[in-house]
């Protein structure tokens, strides 16, 4: 197995110890989402940055399941039982589409192999609507009398999860509106067709740039580290958190790779060092940039410990939105 150093020689081009196992056929990754939402981005940005380095012998495809709010990404990676060759990219619907859906899936069924990244959500407006601030925004939800209109992508799914304790923590009330992605939902607000929504940074950046969008607050316990401008005034570190603005709500999410269950120990670390290789590059720091990602790599018993509290976290959220299925 390579160690530190050796990974870092095989970025630069050097000649890298030989593995006690690689792929010996294309590695599909598994997109449980739409095309163009955050999930989706990453996978096609790994797949580049894998390409470019030569990461691996092996060429990457990138397949999109996005059925059932993620549900048919999860089972198929599950049905794949001591397949190599294929990874999940997920997020929070690790857990939260077997809470609300009785689906017969765990994420114990699967072989965790490297969280790479936590998401942040942030509250988005259409930038020709009169709020400026999340206060004005809470006053027009409420004197809209149930009207306004929330997007997001699918039901019962981190978007929602996010609307509904707004609604819980200020009175307010949304017409929450299921999209198959983030970059439906911000199409949807450019065209009017919906008030707000909650995507990640990276499903509402073209849109913020462009002046389109404006960001109201961040959902996270402090503001993003990102300093360089995004629009012609700000930055991400310029996007105040909720709480700043009076909204106590936080959530964040994880950006997490998988494998199906019944595979080796040695596939296992293959992957996990694939995935160290790739956030030491350049191109991985810029893509957390570019993004607004929070940089976080987790592997082995940590990222396990990690799932099993993130887990129990989101039960208590969803038994708070009231979302979990009846038993």
């Amino acid at each position: 197995m390579l160690a530190f150093g050796a990974v870092a020689l095989a970025i630069g081009g050097a000649p890298a110890a030989a593995w006690a196992w690689e792929p010996t056929k294309p590695v599909e990754i598994v997109v449980p989402f739409s095309a163009g939402g955050a999930s989706d981005q990453m996978a096609r940005s790994i797949q580049s940055i894998i390409a470019k380095h030569k990461l691996m012998s092996q060429p990457v495809i990138v397949v999109n399941k996005a059925g059932a709010s993620g549900a048919e990404g999860l089972m198929d990676t599950k049905a794949s039982q001591g397949n190599p060759h294929k990874l999940l990219v997920t997020s929070s619907a690790l857990y939260t589409v077997p809470m609300v859906s009785h689906l017969p899936f765990s994420w114990r069924d699967l072989t965790p192999i490297a969280m790479v990244a936590q998401d942040e959500f942030v509250l988005w407006t259409n930038a020709e609507a009169p709020y400026k601030t999340v206060a004005e925004f809470v006053e027009g939800a409420k004197a809209g009398a149930g009207k306004v209109k929330m997007g997001g992508t699918s039901s019962k799914r981190e978007d929602q999860i996010i609307t509904t304790l707004i609604q819980k923590k200020t009175g307010a009330k949304f017409i929450y509106v299921p999209y198959k992605g983030g970059g439906e939902a911000a199409t949807q607000l450019s065209g009017k067709h919906i008030d707000a929504n909650v995507n990640n940074p990276s499903e509402s950046i073209g849109q913020w740039r462009a002046g389109e969008h404006r960001a109201l607050c961040v959902f996270a316990p402090e503001r993003m580290g990102y300093t360089t401008k995004v629009t012609q005034s700000q930055s991400w570190r310029d996007v105040p958190t909720c709480k700043e603005q009076g909204l106590d709500v936080q959530y964040q999410m994880l950006r997490v790779f998988m494998m199906p269950g019944g595979i080796t120990p040695d596939q296992q670390k293959y992957y996990v060092e694939l995935m160290r290789k790739i956030v030491a590059t350049p191109e991985w720091k810029e893509y957390l940039e570019r993004n607004a990602l929070k940089s976080e790599f987790l592997a082995g018993k940590a990222l396990e410990d990690f799932l099993a509290r993130d887990e129990n976290a989101h039960r208590d959220i969803l038994k708070e939105a009231g979302f979990m299925a009846a038993r």
